[in-house]
């Protein structure tokens, strides 16, 4: 049975994507420079207020989408079988919340690449993008390496090629041409650092 918290809980994150969503969305009409917090909050149906109480600021709100889906790569990462290999656990779960929203294959068009460029530029939209969830990933890799988070290095370095090759991924699709799938690029940068980076 849902319960009240559950429905609550649900309905919070639904404000945050509606939010995330106007951010791109006017980001993508007019640069995410023309935007401000009021725009993303009336083009999303809520009050500034509703808006400063999920974000600190636009770039937050823009990164918003990423950041959620690392974390469902997370949980993700955490149900995957035991006996399976650490880099193929880590592919699919970095795959699957974009699988599960049906943009797997997804090209972008030239107009978005262009202000995905842009937002790629912006320091503040990057170090929200990088912030959070890094060391939940280094106690998730340490758990099932049974590995040390604090003494060992090993999760540490795990969790930063990881996050290294979803940043490397994003750079090389926003200036692919023509247009690729991002996780065509995820998947070979993955099966790369898996293989042992060898030389080309």
């Amino acid at each position: 049975m849902t319960t009240t918290k559950g429905l609550r809980e649900r309905k919070k994150l639904g404000t945050r994507w509606a939010l995330s969503d106007a951010a791109l969305a006017l980001a993508l009409e007019r640069g995410l420079e023309n935007v401000t917090r009021e725009d993303i909050a009336n083009r999303a149906g809520v009050s500034l207020r509703t808006f400063n109480n999920y974000f600190a600021g636009k770039y937050e709100a823009v990164a918003f989408r990423q950041i959620d889906r690392t974390r469902q790569s997370l949980a993700v990462f955490r149900e995957r079988p035991a006996g399976e290999p650490l880099w193929s656990a880590i592919t699919e779960a970095m795959l699957a919340p974009l699988e599960a929203e049906g943009v797997a294959d997804v090209r972008p068009t030239p107009e978005e690449l262009l202000v995905l460029r842009d937002l790629l530029a912006v320091r503040d939209l990057r170090a929200a993008l990088t912030k959070d969830l890094f060391a939940d990933w280094v106690q998730a890799i340490a758990e099932r390496t049974g590995t040390d988070p604090v003494r060992d290095m090993y999760p540490r370095l795990v969790a930063a090629v990881v996050r290294a090759v979803g940043e490397t991924a994003m750079e090389a699709y926003a200036n692919a041409d023509p247009p690729v799938a991002y996780t065509e690029l995820l998947r070979r940068g993955l099966a790369e650092v898996a293989a042992g980076l060898p030389e080309r």
